[in-house]
């Protein structure tokens, strides 16, 4: 019997992750909305359904900080690669890694098939105290698979 709520040595935050891709430079994103695999299913004539082997397209929203120069750059960069006439190498496989305290547990997945589709800038307010502008971008990826 375990104890209820110890914390295993050389865990993972949530605050240690970044993107990597060899035609983009490290993205460090701000925040990475929850990632969800989904497999295909069928509904089968006596009403039940069924497993249709392959996993769906889904999608994911990721923030950046706007004065990330570099990173916003090669952001836009995709983005027009992926406008008419898109660039058959418009889709990216993009590492996902995930750092533990030491980097000896340290965890990837490989987000491949991913290209950006919608980008927007924060809400801007003249009342607020000074925080940082992001930029929102959403992607679609093929596949999910652990590294």
């Amino acid at each position: 019997m375990g104890i209820k709520g110890v914390i295993r040595p050389d865990h993972m935050q949530q605050n240690k992750f970044a993107l990597l891709s060899r035609e983009l430079p490290t993205l460090t994103p701000l925040k990475i909305t929850g990632i969800e695999e989904e497999l295909d299913n069928v509904d089968l004539p006596d009403r039940t359904s069924a497993s249709g082997g392959r996993t769906k397209q889904f999608e994911i929203v990721v923030t950046f900080a706007l004065h990330h120069r570099l990173e916003i750059e090669a952001l836009e960069l995709w983005w027009t690669e992926c406008e008419d006439p898109v660039s058959p190498l418009y889709k990216k496989d993009i590492t996902l890694a995930i750092y533990s305290q030491s980097s000896i547990d340290d965890k990837s997945f490989l987000l491949e098939g991913m290209f950006p589709i919608k980008r927007g800038v924060s809400d801007l307010d003249l009342d607020n105290d000074g925080e940082m502008v992001t930029q929102d971008w959403t992607f679609k990826v093929d596949q999910l698979l652990e590294v």
